[in-house]
């Protein structure tokens, strides 16, 4: 596979000449990959979703890796959200988002406030597979969660749904159908006024 070069203005290549993809595991990982989020300005600490078996954290830039969800009623996570001003805080949507014949479940989001040693349910539990989870960088208790709903008939708690007290309440600002889930959702960083999501029929 090729990658693209960083052409950016401290662009440097000599200096990414020995660099090469490697495998970072975790080995008890199984199935999909959902989703992975680092955390701005510490390279070290990393969380990896599970579309089969939960939610993981690195403190260490991915030597190793420890489970840190055991709380909900199920170990598919399709979405991660980490707090632009608190690494500690940190949004889940439990259910893989990416639709297909051997997909799980999820009953809600998660919220933690300490790094994954505690969590709290938000609601949401009949949407069941989450796509995306954005924060806004200007105000961090604004959330917005792109949710797929039920894969194999309709229902209503689909859609955009956005969170203006840090996931205490949530409110549907974007619906289609009861057949119509949201791929994603994101904020702009430069006006987050401005929010893009995307709508999946199936």
């Amino acid at each position: 596979a090729q990658t693209a070069a960083y052409s950016g203005p401290d662009a440097n290549a000599s200096l990414l000449e020995g660099l090469s993809w490697r495998e970072i595991g975790p080995a008890m990982f199984s199935g999909r990959m959902a989703d992975v989020v680092g955390v701005p300005g510490n390279r070290n600490i990393l969380y990896a979703a599970s579309a089969s078996s939960g939610l993981f954290r690195s403190t260490n830039g991915g030597t190793t890796f420890e489970s840190i969800f055991d709380d909900g009623g199920t170990l598919s996570i399709g979405a991660i959200a980490v707090h632009p001003g608190d690494p500690g805080v940190v949004y889940v949507g439990a259910g893989e988002g990416a639709v297909r014949n051997s997909i799980s479940y999820g009953d809600g989001i998660y919220k933690t406030t300490d790094g994954g040693e505690s969590w709290s349910h938000l609601g949401l539990r009949d949407s069941e597979r989450f796509s995306r989870i954005a924060i806004d960088p200007s105000d961090p208790d604004v959330v917005f969660a792109a949710a797929m709903g039920h894969a194999f008939g309709p229902n209503v708690e689909r859609g955009v749904f956005r969170s203006v007290d840090g996931g205490a309440t949530w409110e549907r600002v974007l619906y289609v159908n009861e057949t119509t889930g949201a791929s994603d959702v994101a904020i702009d960083p430069l006006d987050p006024s401005i929010v893009y999501a995307g709508m999946y029929d199936y």
